[in-house]
């Protein structure tokens, strides 16, 4: 896989074939996980049947292959690991979704242009893992015709702790892949700055979820 920017091609060694199998199985027998489940709940006063949907970072596409079956017409799926994507395909297979799902590998922030805009677009466990996050979130929102949702790390001690030695172990394996705490009020002041409110925050121990509406053009 290949990046514009070059700043993100760890992402196929960190999930490359055997990750992503993992992850698809694990949600073919279990479903949503519970950080999934509450996005989804998060969104459904905001989902309508028909929309479309954009998934930055959507990995094997389980918030995907949700809303799909909740009525959103087409779901475009990001993502800068190949094989992730490749699992969501043959997904989409198996499920007869594949005339509604559309996959595009690389960098979003690179992409951005050249993806369609949707109704709704979703970040979920994608800005942890990316270093600039404001121009990730500020390519997002301008995709976004009427919702933007994201998750991200909540900013305490635990989860910056458990980050660090997830960092540490990654640096003596020499692997690039980092993952990342970032400001909650600063990325809300990014969004916000492009006429969205945020009508929605939810919170498990780990994770925060924001959900947000284009009030302004």
């Amino acid at each position: 896989m290949e990046c514009c920017s070059g700043r993100y091609a760890e992402a196929e060694r960190q999930f490359g074939p055997p990750i992503a199998s993992r992850d698809l199985e694990r949600y073919l027998r279990k479903g949503p996980d519970a950080p999934s489940r509450l996005l989804l709940e998060s969104l459904r006063e905001q989902v309508r049947p028909g929309d479309s949907l954009l998934d930055i970072g959507a990995g094997v596409g389980v918030l995907d292959f949700e809303l799909l079956a909740r009525g959103v017409q087409t779901a475009t799926l990001v993502d800068a690991s190949p094989s992730y994507l490749d699992a969501a395909g043959h997904e989409a297979e198996v499920r007869g979704l594949s005339d509604r799902l559309r996959r595009v590998a690389g960098d979003f922030t690179c992409l951005a242009e050249s993806v369609e805009s949707a109704d709704v677009v979703t970040m979920h466990r994608v800005v942890c893992c990316y270093p600039d996050h404001a121009s990730l979130l500020r390519a997002a929102r301008t995709r976004a015709r009427r919702v933007l949702a994201v998750s991200y790390p909540r900013d305490g001690w635990h989860v910056r702790s458990w980050l660090a030695f997830q960092n540490a172990r990654r640096r003596l394996s020499r692997n690039a892949f980092r993952t990342f705490v970032h400001s909650p009020a600063a990325m809300d002041a990014i969004v916000t700055q492009a006429g969205f409110s945020r009508v929605r925050r939810a919170r498990t121990f780990v994770w925060s979820i924001d959900v947000y509406v284009r009030t302004a053009a």
